[in-house]
């Protein structure tokens, strides 16, 4: 398997993203069920709902969907990654191996076990990479292969 010839993702970068993807799924459940349903000041007005773990499963998805249509998630996008095939085939990852690397993700510990390239073992299992983008050029748009 020949790998690209980039660099992976920081940490630090990589966590930002995480945070950026968390936050706004965060904002997107209590826009769902309330805020008062989201933050319950009692056992009562939770009323059955875990919003942490719906924040997790549209975290998933969300991961999901914009890794196999736009090569990253929102917050991957926002700070300036991509994830790629780590073989180097063009295109995006498809919507299986995604939704691998997502739910890998959310299991938290895959993510914390890496190889010294920096790949988590998501990545490993999925067959991909998180790179960091190029710098603009010009000030203009991101080239759509950067």
């Amino acid at each position: 398997m020949a790998s690209l010839d980039r660099q992976t993702a920081s940490w630090a970068r990589r966590m930002a993203a995480l945070l950026v993807d968390w936050l706004a799924c965060m904002l997107v459940i209590i826009a769902f069920v309330g805020p008062a349903r989201y933050f319950p000041a009692t056992a009562e007005d939770a009323a059955g709902v875990n919003p942490s773990l719906l924040t997790l499963g549209l975290l998933v998805l969300e991961s999901t969907v914009l890794t196999s249509l736009a090569g990253g998630s929102f917050g991957k996008l926002a700070t300036r990654l991509r994830v790629v095939r780590y073989d180097g085939r063009p295109g995006p990852v498809d919507p299986v191996r995604a939704f691998g690397r997502s739910f890998l993700v959310a299991l938290v510990i895959p993510p914390l076990v890496f190889r010294p390239d920096g790949r988590g073992l998501h990545d490993i299992v999925a067959g991909t990479m998180t790179v960091p983008l190029a710098p603009r050029r010009g000030g203009g748009a991101p080239h759509p292969r950067d």
